[in-house]
Formats: structure tokens, sequence, C-alpha cells
């Protein structure tokens, strides 16, 4: 059963995820807002080693980190979609809220239906567009990290670049809701949730 500790990085306080399992040697971080020195100081302590960052969407918050994580020679992925977000590119929204960005590219890219698999890891890449045109979640076990797609009784924005309200809720009500309700909800910003509650008190998905 897979391990997760949870970081509060960058200008927004995104969540950075360092996801592991205790019978393997790999650790995948989910998202990359900044803190790359107390998650791989974290990683160290467990034994662990980082594999590969894995980005829910291309916002600047949940980016700003990943090429410090390629220096150290970490691979990043990133939707095929959002790709063109790790650039200098209004669509990031670094330029909107006056931060400097490292543009940077993707190693790898996915589409929703691909299977990533590390060691003992295995992600199963879930297309949500709405809050941004390729944003990702990842479902590891009975645990979805949804990025800025699904929060703990609310939904990501729609009002930026690519966003639209629509195709949110539909991507909520489709692909996560159909997901059984024990499913631990980790979120790109605060507390985590489960389907089950989102189901019953997610005032958005009425």
């Amino acid at each position: 059963m897979i391990k997760y500790e949870t970081f509060y990085v960058g200008p927004m306080d995104a969540c950075s995820y360092l996801v592991y399992d205790d019978g393997g040697e790999e650790a995948v971080v989910i998202d990359a807002g900044g803190g790359y020195s107390t998650v791989s100081k974290c990683a160290h302590a467990l034994n662990k080693k980082i594999c590969a960052v894995l980005l829910t969407h291309g916002h600047f918050d949940h980016t700003l980190g990943a090429a410090e994580y390629q220096r150290a020679g970490i691979p990043v992925g990133i939707s095929t979609a959002d790709e063109h977000m790790l650039a200098v590119h209004r669509d990031n929204l670094a330029r909107m809220f006056g931060l400097p960005y490292t543009p940077i590219s993707a190693d790898f890219t996915f589409r929703g239906g691909d299977v990533l698999t590390y060691g003992k890891l295995s992600f199963k890449v879930i297309l949500t567009p709405g809050h941004t045109i390729g944003s990702c979640c990842f479902l590891c076990d009975n645990v979805c990290f949804s990025g800025d797609t699904l929060f703990c009784e609310s939904v990501g924005r729609t009002d930026f670049p690519t966003g639209s309200h629509a195709e949110l809720i539909s991507s909520i009500k489709k692909k996560l809701l159909s997901l059984p309700d024990e499913t631990t909800v980790c979120p790109g910003h605060n507390e985590q949730t489960t389907i089950a509650h989102e189901r019953l008190f997610n005032p958005y998905l009425v």
C-alpha cells in the first residue's frame, strides 16, 4: 500500500506530494511548486530515490520548482495538452502574478488512460480538463491526486486561459465520482477528502 508525505510549497502554498511504497526503493513527486530541498531530504531520510515528477497541470504554482528537480537529474512529465505551459507563456499565469519563471521542457508527456509505473508504484492518468485544458489526476492504489480539479467541498477555478466550468464539472462527475467511495482525494491545495464526502457535500456537484 502506498504512503505519501505532503508539503506546502511556493508562493501559493500548493501541495507537493512525495509518494512511495515501503516495499520499494522508488518515490515519485506529484507537483513541484517548490520545496526541492525539503522534499529530497525527506526522500533521503526514507531511503527512497525520486524517480520522476508528475505535474497535474501547467500553472506556475505547481511547476515553479520543476527546473530544480531537472537539474538534479529527475525527469519531469506533464500532459501533452499542458506541455506548452512549461515555457514562458501567458497560460502558466506567472506573468499575471508578477513572478519570475524559469522555462523548461518536459522530459516526457502523457495522455488520459496512460499508466506510469515506477517500481512498486503505478499511476493511472485520468485526464480531467476544465481547470486547464490538460489537467490530470493520478490514481495510485486508492488515492487520487487531483491537482486543482477537485478540492474538499470545492472545485478548481475555470476563469483562467483554457479553463471551462462545464468541462470541469463533467470531468469530475464522469471520471472522479465513478471511483470507489473510500478513495482518498489529495488535492493541489488545502486538506484531503474522499470521493464519498464530495459526492455528499460538494455544492458544485449537486
